[in-house]
């Protein structure tokens, strides 16, 4: 019989509640049950368009040992299929690359188009042979995994059951509304990887506070004070903090990067950092924002994706490095932080830990949004169990 950890103080309003228990980051099998309840069945992040940037592009991903394809077909649709030949299951794409004319299984030379058609079966039906009365060519398309882009990230659903992203999302789009706009990526000089060994969750609950800055950030908190943050909290949905006090990057001349057009005063001064749960990081500034997607690699180990997005293509060579360099900088900072706190889940008698009601809304926001869907899940199992025969 499996034993579940107890998640009923999780859900508690945050001034009783504790954090999530040990299991949650050092067990395999808790990694597997959230993998099904926290990442297959919500809208997580997988990649950004720019991954893609002309049709015909392919790149080959995995999302929890999933074997994906990103792609941007012929009409410049962006899509995501299982990586995967409908005859017997061999890897399509191995590596980065344009499709030029189909995409051609290298087992049995199988083809299909770029929107997942199945277009040629040779020799099929024996020697010469191209087609047989039992292989429906209509039927055995590649299996499209549900999918959805905004601000410029693709997101996608594996169970396929979630409620449209539009709906799920509703709140953040709606609170980011002015930046529904287009962004360009800042090239190879603006993306970068962090292989960092925690759970990936912890990174999530460190980027949703600002309670850290004064000892974690020391340079950027002496521009952007602790006391000039505040909280962001949307239960169900995403939290984070926000800034009352950005401030641009300037270059040696005193450049800066051009803003986005038609915003709002608040964004004159303010800047937002949001945890879209389950898995993506967003930064909103008045000049630039960035993505993290966050990859789960096992139940302790975690790569972070960082892409950065500005206004314009004519953005200057030296402040675009300048200003990753910067932000590479904070995050690398806070790597200390998330695997000292997953090295500390070892510790037998931790409880989960206490949430200052002032400071760690956010985080305990995330908390029961993880602790409500694998509840869902576990109840789910339970009544299935219960009506099998």
């Amino acid at each position: 019989m499996t034993v579940h950890s107890d998640l009923s103080q999780v859900r508690q309003p945050v001034a009783l509640a504790q954090g999530l228990p040990n299991a949650h980051y050092t067990d395999p099998k808790v990694h597997e049950e959230e993998r099904q309840a926290l990442l297959f069945g919500s809208w997580a992040g997988l990649a950004v368009c720019a991954q893609v940037p002309e049709p015909g592009d392919a790149v080959p991903l995995e999302f929890l040992g999933v074997p994906l394809l990103l792609l941007r077909d012929r009409e410049g649709t962006v899509r995501v299929f299982q990586n995967i030949c409908r005859h017997r299951g061999m890897i399509l794409v191995a590596e980065p690359r344009k499709i030029e004319g189909a995409i051609r299984c290298p087992y049995h030379s199988w083809c299909y188009s770029t929107k997942g058609q199945l277009v040629s079966t040779p020799h099929v039906g024996g020697p010469g042979q191209n087609t047989h009365d039992t292989i429906n060519r209509d039927a055995l398309g590649l299996i499209e995994v549900r999918s959805h882009i905004w601000f410029n990230t693709v997101f996608i659903n594996i169970d396929g059951k979630a409620p449209p992203f539009e709906e799920v999302h509703a709140d953040l789009l709606q609170r980011w509304a002015e930046f529904d706009q287009p962004m360009v990526h800042g090239g190879a000089d603006s993306q970068f990887t962090l292989d960092v060994a925690t759970n990936w969750k912890l990174a999530v609950e460190n980027y949703c506070e600002s309670y850290h800055l004064p000892w974690v950030h020391p340079g950027l908190n002496s521009y952007s004070r602790l006391e000039d943050h505040y909280n962001i909290e949307k239960p169900g949905q995403y939290s984070g903090q926000g800034s009352l006090l950005y401030r641009q990057i300037t270059g040696d001349d005193g450049a800066t990067f051009p803003d986005f057009p038609n915003l709002s005063d608040q964004w004159n001064t303010g800047a937002e950092y949001v945890a879209l749960y389950p898995n993506v990081l967003l930064g909103a500034q008045r000049d630039h924002c960035f993505v993290i997607i966050l990859e789960p690699l096992s139940q302790g180990q975690t790569r972070e994706h960082i892409h950065l997005f500005y206004a314009t293509q004519a953005t200057n060579d030296a402040l675009r490095q300048k200003n990753a360099a910067l932000w590479k900088t904070v995050f690398v900072e806070d790597i200390f932080v998330v695997e000292g706190m997953q090295k500390g889940r070892l510790a037998p008698n931790f409880d989960g830990g206490k949430f200052s009601p002032a400071m760690d809304g956010p985080t305990h926001c995330f908390h029961d949004w993880a602790a409500t869907r694998i509840a869902a899940l576990r109840a789910q199992a339970q009544a299935q169990a219960q009506a099998a025969p």
